[in-house]
């Protein structure tokens, strides 16, 4: 028979402070600690908050009792200073493997590391503790830097690319030569008004390439180049890119041009 614990509002209220200063500082014990004495709080069962946090069902009652018994404070746990163990050689090649991986291989939800996540790799995968202030310093030593990612897409497919630009594209190129069309590459773009690309760990001089998805909101243009000139043409938009706006945009093309047009 399990007890439902009751916290009032001040304890939650500190424990969640504490959880905060303990992601701030990288303190990945005391983040366990509290996180499960919240789950406790929020009224989880001692079975299912020692499960999803990894350890035992007597640590669980253990810290429940220091909270009761000797507040917040007692929670923290007694750094001793400088590293728990060195990291063996293959330990280290191990490592950089994994950095290299990237953190959704690792089961991290984000696509860029910083080093707490890397702090709590290491004790997962290695069962060392490194402070997180020195897990930067580990990272340099084995050949990584704290850089920008660059995005990609995450559906591109280089072979189809290969083959449209080998077999497709002379054909096409030819034809509208051939029949004295414009030809035309076009593409529509949404400035961002959001913040700069993120940044992670990887190997110096190889700058780390991050997928990205989801919408975001954007001042549209649709855009084209003409092949064989250099010509440019664009439209600003104030509503959605559909077909009726991309219409729109070729009619006051052709009404400029009056020549064929290939599109790309």
């Amino acid at each position: 028979m399990q007890a439902r614990i009751n916290m009032g509002k001040e304890t939650v209220k500190e424990l969640v402070v504490a959880l905060q200063k303990g992601y701030k500082s990288g303190d990945v014990k005391m983040v366990r600690r509290v996180a499960a004495l919240l789950d406790i709080g929020r009224g989880e069962k001692i079975d299912a908050t020692a499960q999803t946090h990894g350890v035992s069902r007597s640590s669980v009652y253990a810290w429940l009792k220091q909270l009761m018994v000797e507040g917040i404070e007692s929670l923290k746990p007694k750094w001793k200073g400088g590293r728990k163990s060195k990291l063996a050689k293959t330990q280290k090649k191990r490592l950089c493997e994994l950095v290299k991986a990237g953190p959704e291989a690792a089961g991290f939800p984000s696509a860029c590391w910083n080093a707490a996540m890397i702090q709590e790799m290491i004790l997962r995968e290695f069962e060392v503790l490194y402070n997180v202030h020195y897990v930067a310093e580990l990272l340099k030593n084995l050949g990584f830097s704290f850089q920008k990612a660059r995005f990609v897409s995450d559906h591109l497919d280089e072979a189809k690319r290969l083959a449209w630009l080998t077999q497709i594209w002379p054909v096409f190129r030819d034809r509208a030569r051939t029949v004295g069309a414009m030809l035309l590459f076009g593409d529509e773009s949404s400035f961002a008004q959001w913040g700069s690309l993120g940044y992670t760990w990887a190997p110096v001089g190889e700058q780390p390439v991050v997928k990205t998805s989801g919408k975001r909101k954007g001042f549209k243009v649709f855009g084209m180049i003409e092949f064989f000139s250099g010509r440019l043409f664009y439209q600003g938009l104030d509503g959605r890119f559909n077909a009726d706006s991309y219409i729109a945009f070729l009619t006051q093309i052709l009404r400029q041009t009056y020549v064929p047009l290939f599109l790309v």
